[in-house]
This record gives C-alpha cells, structure tokens and sequence, in this order.
C-alpha cells in the first residue's frame, strides 16, 4: 500500500492512541476517518483529510457502515462502562464481520504489554502479585486474541502491543522502534518508556508496508547502544 494515498478508517479515533494515529496517517498524506460515539465532541479532529463520524465498534452493522470504501482499519477503541472481555470479545467479532463486508482487509489493534510474555508461556499479566483489577483488564485483551486466532476470516489483522507500562503522550514523535515476537522487548535508550506518537508510527507502518501478520507483536523505544 506504500507509496500513494490510503483510506484509514479509526475507531476509537477520540483517545490518545487514536489521536496519535490520526496525526500520524493524516501527517503522510492519507485520508482518514475518524470514529467515536459522539462525534459533537470531536470535532477538533476534524480538518483537511480527517472527516468525523459516529460509529460503534462493538456493533458489525456499524463497523461496516462506516468502514466501507477504505484500505485498512485501525481499532483503538476502549469503553469502561462495560467489562473488559465484554467489550474488546465483543468488538473483535464486530470488527472482523463489519470489516469483511465492508470490503477492509487490513486491520489493526493496539493491544496491552501485560498480555506479552516475559518467558515462553509466561505472561506478564501472570506474575506472582499482578494487580488484580489490572489482570481483569489484560485478560479482557487476551480474550479479544483468543477470537481473532480462532476465526476463520481473510482479515489481515494484527495487534500491536507496546511495552507493559503507562504510555508517554507528550513525548515527541522520533519515527523510531523496534518490533517484533510476542516476548517483552528490552528496555530501550529511553528506559522501559514508550510514547502514543510512536506507537502511530508503528500502527501506519505497518498499514503502509505489511510486515507481520495476525499475531501478538510487541513494539518498544530503540533498543540502548552499549559500549
């Protein structure tokens, strides 16, 4: 898809990562749809290549109504007034529905770093004193996994999952990562650190040119030079 204008439609397009990622798409050319529930309150979104609308990404109907007519699909949808495995089991068959009949085969998730592992089999989210309302979380996020591995769809989906740690959003963008395998990656030159602009970057990358391909992949700041 690299090299000409792509059609990005983004759920959850109102929150940090979601913002980020409209930047970051908007910012090398693409056109981008914006999705949230209440479009009344995002409409600094809106500008040159970004048009806002309504939409719900737990709902199939939906999903393809606003998807239909674009490249690739970012998901960076979260809701808390429902249960963690509600919602995201909930949007990954809405998404995985709404997007095929829309036509969209491209899809993008940013997922959680606690649902990586930091040994074969050993997830983060499964250490020894994990806290419990985090573990709920992640578990939903793992949930939503365990329905994109098992279904049977021509999605080219991917979840993307940054490091196991609070996200930086006023770091700036340095177009830099590394990423790769379901395992936590190293601490980078920054630390365990990762930014929301960064992560967009890794999210249009991987629309642009398609490099992993329905998995868990773990993403992280550069990798320390050592001496």
């Amino acid at each position: 898809m690299s090299g000409s204008s792509i059609s990005i439609v983004i759920f959850g397009a109102g929150g940090r990562a979601g913002r980020r990622a409209v930047a970051e798409a908007v910012g090398r050319g693409h056109q981008v749809t914006a999705v949230v529930r209440n479009p009344a309150l995002y409409q600094d979104l809106a500008g040159a290549g970004v048009s806002v609308v309504s939409g719900d990404v737990t709902d199939a109907d939906s999903v393809a109504a606003v998807a239909e007519g674009h490249d690739a699909a970012i998901s960076a949808a979260g809701r808390m007034d429902m249960s963690s495995e509600e919602f995201y089991v909930g949007a990954a068959h809405a998404l995985l529905d709404g997007l095929a009949r829309a036509g969209v085969g491209r899809l993008m998730l940013i997922g959680i770093g606690s649902t990586l592992e930091t040994a074969p089999g050993v997830l983060v989210h499964d250490a020894p004193g994990f806290p419990e309302e985090g573990r709920t979380f992640s578990l939903g996020h793992a949930a939503e996994l365990d329905v994109l591995r098992a279904a049977d769809t021509g999605i080219d989906w991917l979840v993307i999952a940054p490091p196991p740690v609070l996200l930086d959003n006023d770091a700036p963008r340095t177009g830099r990562y590394r990423i790769g395998g379901a395992q936590v990656l190293p601490a980078g030159d920054g630390g365990d650190g990762f930014s929301y602009a960064d992560l967009a970057v890794a999210l249009v990358d991987e629309i642009e040119s398609p490099k992993h391909h329905r998995s868990l992949t773990a993403v992280a700041a550069v990798a320390a030079v050592t001496a």
